[in-house]
């Protein structure tokens, strides 16, 4: 999160269409760019990822509704009572990343799909004693 800013910069503030057309000198200056983490396969899948992102818009209308037909296009409304109870992935998230690496795209597991999942509110993990659990539920 402290390198969010850096990331936005670097990547062109995060335009797919911008980003899927980075050449090797854009590649190679991203690099060297202290301010973003400089791992060439992440950095290569971005611009691969940009590509499948941009391809996927095209055949869905929009990728909104291409990743929540994982779903049914309704939140999932788990029910935990203890936090170790919480998965790391899900028949869900495993249809997902199997779905987006057919579709080309790269770092996108199981278990990074259910975190995608629970971060944009295609799950609620929240504990049921959680205050947000029910703001959540309520949509």
């Amino acid at each position: 999160m402290k390198k969010r800013e850096n990331f936005r910069k670097a990547f062109d503030h995060f335009d797919a269409e911008k980003i899927a057309r980075y050449n090797a000198k854009k590649l190679k200056s991203l690099l060297k760019d202290e301010g973003i983490i400089r791992n060439r396969l992440k950095i290569e899948a971005s611009v691969k990822n940009a590509k499948a992102f941009l391809n996927v818009q095209e055949e869905f209308g929009s990728f909104d509704q291409y990743i929540w037909q994982f779903t049914d296009h309704q939140t999932i409304h788990n029910k935990w009572k203890h936090q170790k109870q919480l998965p790391a992935s899900t028949k869900h998230s495993d249809a997902m990343s199997k779905d987006m690496k057919q579709r080309g795209f790269s770092f996108c597991g199981t278990t990074i799909c259910y975190a995608f999942m629970q971060a944009v509110g295609m799950v609620n993990d929240h504990l049921v004693d959680c205050f947000c659990y029910k703001e959540v539920a309520k949509g």
